[in-house]
């Protein structure tokens, strides 16, 4: 018997969503019309594979440990290792969220 996953809140810009646990955080966000990329990178991004970097977003929640591509990758700029960004398209949903994405192509500026 399939027992129905647990659904958490997502905060994004101004709108609040549900999500499945354990489903992928970039693909819940385009499923609701919303971008993890910023200008151009809607277009130009790896499509999730965690190899372009555009999708770095900054969440306030608990979320999986970073997979090895995604510590890879956010240690070359314009990220930094110690900017406390992750990729949205490495993040499996287990807990609310609040999400924020800051500006710039690579969403990596902060304030």
């Amino acid at each position: 018997m399939l027992r129905d996953k647990k659904k958490y809140q997502i905060q994004f810009q101004t709108q609040e969503f549900e999500a499945s646990e354990g489903d992928n955080l970039r693909n819940v966000l385009l499923k609701n019309k919303l971008s993890p990329h910023n200008g151009a990178a809607v277009y130009l991004n790896c499509k999730g594979f965690g190899t372009c970097g555009t999708c770095a977003i900054e969440i306030k929640g608990n979320v999986n440990s970073k997979s090895s591509i995604e510590k890879v990758r956010l240690r070359f700029p314009p990220h930094k290792a110690d900017a406390g960004l992750r990729l949205a398209c490495q993040i499996r949903v287990n807990s609310d969220l609040t999400l924020l994405k800051h500006e710039g192509f690579w969403g990596s500026h902060t304030k």
